[in-house]
């Protein structure tokens, strides 16, 4: 496993930063999808940070309850203050609530493969907030929480095409720094979502975040609050044609994108 580089923290001049928090919430930001436990080595290799410091940083988050150790020495699984935390943000998020009848009617159709999602960015990711998936056997398995790159899947370029100058400088920074991304690639990303978008209304991801995978998606910019959602449908790639989502659900997916970025 690659060690990632501890993430640069604010100069002296930033005096309203507070490092030790910052770092808290990078350790709950190394589960990924799938990751059922954490040790303090897999801290350690995800974030960058020393031992002796993954070691405080994991007591306290057990205190508080965001973090489980089974047994002493264990290793670490999110807790429900996690979940808490999480379903406090969707509660919150007007956009949520009228996604999931527009989101239904945005993959019905004569193809049963279709999955549907709503999600946000939060630094070099894009975090899944409301979806409707396929019930078929095989589909994308997608859930609310689930993460796309930003710089690389249909949702996360249609994002970047929405934001302001300022969040974009943001999530370039974020991706050096969280991936170790090169800034003329991810430039170049930007580029290629703007031009697209220009040129078609939406941006395509066709075997761009996974070879299996095609989606298309359209920019929801929030009328209430100026954040920026994300709105995508497609499947997998042997169910789900670029032919077919450009004919028969490009149109549906930009007037969809319309409808959410309204105030009801």
């Amino acid at each position: 496993m690659t060690t990632r580089r501890a993430q640069p923290e604010p100069d002296d001049k930033d005096r309203n930063f507070v490092t030790a928090l910052a770092r808290g919430l990078q350790i709950l930001r190394a589960f990924r999808h799938g990751d059922t436990a954490l040790s303090n080595t897999d801290f350690a290799e995800r974030t960058g940070l020393p031992k002796p410091t993954i070691s405080r940083l994991t007591h306290t988050l057990c205190q508080l309850g965001y973090l489980v150790q089974d047994q002493p020495g264990g290793a670490y699984r999110l807790g429900v203050g996690v979940l808490r935390l999480g379903f406090g943000v969707l509660g919150s998020t007007d956009i949520c609530e009228r996604a999931g009848e527009v989101l239904r009617e945005l993959r019905t159709g004569a193809n049963p493969y279709l999955t549907a999602a709503l999600g946000e960015a939060h630094r070099a990711e894009v975090v899944y907030v409301a979806v409707s998936r396929s019930t078929q056997n095989v589909a994308l398995t997608m859930h609310v929480g689930s993460r796309l790159p930003l710089f690389s899947s249909a949702m996360g370029r249609a994002i970047l095409v929405a934001m302001t100058p300022d969040q974009r400088a943001a999530a370039v920074e974020a991706a050096q720094q969280d991936l170790g991304l090169q800034r003329d690639d991810l430039l170049r990303s930007i580029e290629t979502a703007q031009d697209e978008y220009v040129a078609r209304g939406y941006c395509t991801g066709f075997s761009l975040w996974r070879d299996d995978v095609h989606a298309i998606s359209a920019p929801v910019p929030s009328a209430d609050d100026g954040r920026v959602f994300g709105l995508n449908i497609g499947g997998p790639s042997f169910y789900v044609t670029p032919e077919e989502l450009a004919s028969e659900h490009a149109a549906k997916l930009i007037d969809a994108a319309r409808q959410l970025s309204l105030r009801p």
